[in-house]
């Protein structure tokens, strides 16, 4: 998994390629604690060109949401590719993510 972070006031979009699954969940996790202590509230969430997610990796989205809400702020997903968008509606967590086809239309839906 490769992560990437660019913070905007009380948004950070996180870019997230590759796989995230439970090898990577540590890393991820910390990368975002790291973001929340440094005052971000909204998470934006660029999943374009992530591969795969497993169970793990679906935890943690559902854990940034939770952490998100807990400091008045939201989460938003951007443009997961087929393979993730089938596992969002498999696991009927579709319904729990907002999703958006660009990271600015997400970022204006936080306002």
């Amino acid at each position: 998994m490769k992560l990437s972070y660019e913070d905007h006031d009380s948004i950070t979009v996180l870019t997230v390629s590759g796989e995230l699954t439970a090898d990577s969940a540590d890393a991820f996790r910390r990368t975002c604690q790291e973001r929340f202590d440094a005052g971000v509230r909204d998470v934006v969430l660029d999943l374009e060109h992530l591969t795969l997610i497993d169970s793990a990796g679906l935890e943690l989205l559902l854990w940034i949401i939770d952490e998100a809400a807990n400091r008045s702020g939201q989460c938003r997903l951007v443009n997961p590719g087929e393979t993730v968008q089938k596992i969002f509606e498999v696991t009927r967590l579709d319904r729990r993510f907002a999703v958006h086809e660009s990271i600015e239309a997400a970022a204006k839906s936080l306002r």
